[in-house]
C-alpha cells in the first residue's frame, strides 16, 4: 500500500500545526508524553510481537526483548527533556562599559519542526515506528511523521496507531505521530516544505537517494541517514596466542547474531598470519546456524553479496555454518595486500552472517589495509598489555563512531553516553542515532537579544534558570537537585 500524494500532504500539515505546541511544552508535559507512549508499548507487547514475529520471523524471544529497548529509549529521553541540558541554556549578561557595549544575549536550542523518520527492517521495534529518531525527535520537541518499512507494514500501523492514541490521551496535540507508506510517499515525505529533518536507517543506496533529496529541495534540510557498516576488528599476535579460542567463539556468536542482520556486525576482523585463528574460527563455525533473512529483498542479495566477494582469487571458504531456511553462516579468508589493493570489492558490506577474516604479515601491512576500510559504526581492538598498538588504535580512531577494546560490537546500549554513528558511509553526519545526545540532531539554536523577560522562551527565563544546568558570562552552573 502506497499512501497518496494529498494524504502524504494532509499528514504532514498536521504535523506542521502540532509543531509549535510541542516546541512550547514544558519539560513536564514533553516527559509526561513520551512516558505515556511507552507505558502503551508496554502494555500492548503480547500483541505487537506477535505481529512482528509474523511479519520478521525474529522470534518471541527476541522481540520482547526489543518492545523492552525501544520503551526504555523513550523513558531515557523524559529524563533527558528533565534534565534539560541537552538546551544548551547560555547567556551574558549586558555590559555598557565593554568594547564595544555589549547587549544582553540569551541562547538555546529549540525544535526545528516536523521531522521525517524512515523505519529499519532489522530492529521493527527500536529503529521503527516508535524507535530511537522518533523518540529523540519528539524530545526534542518535534512531531514526526514515520515511513514504514515495507518489511513489517501491520505492525508500523498498529505500533502507530497505539503510540499516537497514548500521545493524545495525555494532551499532546493531534498530528503529533502520523505514518506514511510506499517508497513514492516515502520521497515526498522528505520532499515536503514543511518537514525539517529527517533520520534514515537502512541501506547505502537507499539512503543516498533520500539525501540527495533532501538536499535538493528548494529549502534544504539537515539528514541524519545510518547507511553501510563493516566494522573491522583488529586481533594481536598475543591476543590470539592469549584467547584464540575463545575469540574465535566470540566472533561467531557475534557475527552470526540476528543471522547477521545488524548494522554493529564485524564484518571483516584482522587477524595475524600463521597464528593459527583461522583454524580457530573454522572450528567454531559449522555449529552456528543460519535461518530466515528479514525481507525477500534481503534474502536475494544475500547470494549475490557472498559471490561478489568469493569472485575475488584471493578469497578462501574457512568454514560454513548450518543451513536453516536456505542461508548458512561463511568465514571467509583473504589477505591484507589484496584489501589494500581492491577495497571496492573485498570491503563492500554484506548483509548476513558471512565475515572476512584478513591475514596480515605486519604493522605495514594491517596499516594499508585499515587505511582503506570505510567508516564504520564501530572499531574493536584485541590486544594484550605489551602490545605497541598506537598507530593501530589511530587508524581505527579515524574510522569508526565507537572503539571497542574487548568484547564485540553487536549489542548497542541505550545510555547518555553512547555513540552509534561514525565516517561516511556509515552516517551521514557526526551524530549518533542511539542515546541521549541523539536528541541533538533535530535541535536547533536560536539567541534572544534584550529580549523582554515576558517574551522568552520558559527555560530562558530567570525562575528557570534558577533550577536548570546553564552558562552564564562564560561560568557553568549546575543547581543542585531539589533546587
Amino acid at each position: 500500500m502506497t499512501t497518496s500524494p494529498a494524504d502524504v500532504d494532509a499528514i504532514v500539515r498536521a504535523a506542521g500545526y502540532a509543531a509549535p505546541v510541542w516546541r512550547r511544552a514544558t519539560a513536564a508535559d514533553r516527559a509526561a508524553w513520551l512516558r505515556a507512549a511507552a507505558d502503551a508499548l508496554d502494555a500492548n507487547a503480547a500483541e505487537l510481537v506477535a505481529i512482528a514475529d509474523e511479519e520478521t520471523r525474529l522470534g518471541a524471544a527476541r522481540l520482547t526483548g526489543e518492545v523492552a529497548r525501544t520503551t526504555g529509549q523513550l523513558r531515557l529521553f523524559a529524563t533527558v527533556v528533565e534534565e534539560g541540558s541537552f538546551l544548551e541554556l547560555t547567556i551574558d549578561d549586558a555590559d555598557a562599559a565593554a568594547t564595544p557595549p555589549r547587549p544582553e544575549l540569551r541562547r538555546m536550542l529549540t525544535g526545528v519542526g516536523p521531522v521525517a523518520v524512515f523505519s529499519a527492517s532489522n530492529f521493527p521495534f527500536a529503529f521503527s515506528v516508535a524507535g530511537g529518531d522518533t523518540a529523540s525527535a519528539l524530545a526534542s520537541g518535534n512531531p514526526v511523521v514515520v515511513k514504514a518499512h515495507s518489511g513489517h507494514p501491520r505492525l508500523s500501523a498498529r505500533t502507530a496507531e497505539i503510540v499516537a492514541a497514548a500521545l493524545s490521551a495525555a494532551g499532546a496535540p493531534d498530528g503529533s505521530l502520523g505514518l506514511v507508506e510506499g517508497r513514492e510517499a516515502g520521497n515526498a515525505l522528505v520532499q515536503h516544505p514543511l518537514i525539517k529533518a529527517a533520520g534514515f536507517t537502512g541501506s547505502v543506496s537507499g539512503g543516498r537517494a533520500l539525501f540527495d533529496l533532501a538536499a535538493a529541495r528548494p529549502e534544504p534540510i539537515p539528514f541524519y541517514g545510518e547507511l553501510g557498516s563493516i566494522n573491522p576488528v583488529v586481533m594481536t599476535r598475543a591476543a590470539v596466542e592469549a584467547r584464540g579460542e575463545a575469540l574465535a567463539q566470540g566472533l561467531v556468536g557475534s557475527f552470526t547474531l540476528g543471522v547477521g542482520q545488524f548494522c554493529t556486525k564485524p564484518g571483516v576482523v584482522f587477524v595475524p598470519a600463521d597464528a593459527g585463528f583461522e583454524d580457530a574460527v573454522a572450528a567454531a563455525v559449522p555449529t552456528a546456524a543460519g535461518g530466515p533473512l528479514l525481507t525477500d529483498r534481503i534474502t536475494a542479495a544475500f547470494p549475490d553479496g557472498l559471490a561478489h566477494l568469493e569472485q575475488d582469487s584471493s578469497v578462501s571458504v574457512v568454514a560454513t555454518g548450518v543451513e536453516v531456511d536456505g542461508v548458512r553462516p561463511v568465514a571467509l579468508l583473504t589477505d591484507a595486500r589484496a584489501v589494500a589493493e581492491r577495497p571496492e570489492v573485498l570491503l563492500e558490506e554484506c548483509f548476513g552472517p558471512v565475515t572476512l577474516l584478513v591475514r596480515y604479515g605486519s604493522e605495514d601491512e594491517l596499516h594499508a589495509a585499515l587505511a582503506v576500510v570505510p567508516g564504520s559504526l564501530t572499531a574493536t581492538l584485541h590486544a594484550e598489555s605489551g602490545d605497541d598498538v598506537a598507530g593501530t588504535l589511530e587508524l581505527l580512531q579515524d574510522r569508526a563512531g565507537r572503539v571497542l577494546f574487548a568484547g564485540w560490537p553487536t549489542g548497542v546500549a541505550v545510555t547518555w553516553s553512547q555513540q552509534h554513528g561514525g565516517p561516511w558511509p556509515a552516517t551521514t553526519s557526526l551524530h549518533t542515532s542511539v542515546g541521549a545526545s541523539a536528541i541533538r540532531r533535530f535541535l536547533r539554536p536560536i539567541a534572544f537579544q534584550d529580549a523582554p523577560e515576558a517574551m522568552l522562551p520558559e527555560p530562558l527565563r530567570d525562575e528557570s534558570l534558577a533550577r536548570l544546568p546553564h552558562r552564564r558570562n562564560g561560568v557553568l552552573r549546575v543547581p543542585h537537585p531539589g533546587h
